[in-house]
């Protein structure tokens, strides 16, 4: 019971941070714009926020697994509620990027919310728990959009103050109601202090880095993906530009269904191996199909698979990494797999931009099928184990 509470506690932590930061990315580069920022400065507002978590993603995770999880992810939240509000109060578009930075550097944390599932669950329902987690954050992300949108009529920087207040409200609340995990507590005890050491010893462990390549593979072709579907559904399906955020709501609401709902007993079932291949494929299936889907039906048929496969990949993918490493290294080990979907999120949405406007709109997604095929390659050759702690 304990840990089904502290699970439910966890979700509402990632929802609410992840409502906020959905609030205010799809008015930011218009914000920009109205602060003197110039179009083609506006991406390093993306990749400037990217870069930063790929560097801060294992230092919050290695820094949970020494302190604690509670204190650290106390921090990071504070912190994104200081760059909410820091946007919001930009007076020129330098300011609004030292503000995306530093929520680059709080937001990096995620892997510490994967960490504290990995610390209150077992092996067996690491899979779920860690699909609960993506499933809070893709609901998040589905709905700040729509009440970003609302708030953005009276102010553009008003969705940002709204997502620093409910920042404020979520570190009060995770200071009342989340406790420290009993099991990190005992690993910690036996923690190593060694600086880059133990990292080193757990990329040396079999499969880690096999499954920290899958993750840069994938995201970079899912991103390449997402900073190209618009384009991709308004020029050649005919779509309303307008129209084009039900198509992301429409991913969104399949990846929060399978994640919170089927994970669990498909991990029963397969095991966290084969639904890592199987999403990863059905992933690669789906990129394929969309240039060539025929009409807004079969673009629909061709994302379906798209979000099926994210969703199944996704949780696999942290529940295999968890389980790969030693229980005092939770969180630096996730934090890799966390820096290295940042690297994807930095080398997918240019590459898949570039591809797009110079060579076709199909070739993002021809080499997005490809990359993921590889993925499913590697994947399919790590042999999951229980790490010895």
């Amino acid at each position: 019971m304990r840990r089904q509470a502290s699970l439910a506690i966890l979700f509402a932590v990632v929802f609410i941070d992840l409502l906020g930061f959905g609030m205010v990315i799809p008015v930011l580069p218009l914000y920009a714009k109205t602060l003197g920022a110039k179009e083609a400065w506006v991406g390093l507002l993306s990749s400037g926020y990217s870069a930063m978590q790929l560097v801060f993603a294992p230092v919050w995770g290695r820094l949970s697994d020494r302190v604690g999880r509670r204190p650290v992810l106390l921090a990071s939240i504070a912190m994104t509620a200081i760059a909410f509000a820091m946007y919001g109060f930009a007076s020129s578009f330098a300011w609004l990027l030292v503000g995306r930075l530093f929520a680059g550097i709080a937001t990096a944390n995620i892997a510490i919310a994967q960490a504290y599932v990995a610390d209150v669950t077992t092996p067996e329902t690491r899979a779920k728990g860690m699909g609960l987690i993506g499933a809070a954050f893709g609901l998040g992300f589905v709905l700040g959009p729509a009440f970003g949108g609302v708030l953005s009529r009276s102010s553009l920087a008003a969705p940002s103050f709204a997502a620093a207040a409910l920042a404020a409200a979520n570190l009060v609340a995770c200071w009342l109601v989340l406790g420290e995990p009993q099991q990190r507590r005992a690993a910690a005890r036996g923690a190593r202090v060694g600086g880059l050491a133990p990292l080193r010893n757990e990329l040396s462990r079999p499969g880690v880095l096999g499954l920290i390549a899958v993750y840069f593979l994938s995201i970079t072709a899912f991103s390449a993906m997402e900073n190209t579907y618009a384009f991709l559904a308004t020029e050649r399906y005919r779509i309303e530009p307008r129209n084009v955020f039900w198509l992301f709501a429409y991913i969104g609401l399949i990846v929060v269904v399978v994640q919170g709902g089927l994970i669990g007993p498909l991990t029963r079932l397969f095991g966290e191996k084969r639904l890592l291949v199987a999403g990863l494929l059905l992933q690669g299936c789906g990129l394929f199909a969309l240039p060539i889907a025929g009409g807004i039906g079969g673009l629909l048929a061709a994302t379906a698979p798209l979000a099926v496969g994210s969703g199944l990949a996704s949780p696999a993918l942290s529940a295999l990494l968890s389980k790969l490493a030693r229980a005092d290294d939770q969180g630096g080990t996730l934090g890799l797999g966390q820096s290295a979907a940042a690297f994807g999120r930095i080398v997918g949405p240019e590459s898949g931009t570039w591809t797009y406007s110079n060579h076709g709109p199909a070739v993002p997604y021809v080499g997005g099928a490809m990359l993921m095929a590889v993925a499913a390659a590697v994947a399919s050759r790590i042999r999951p184990q229980v790490a010895e702690t």
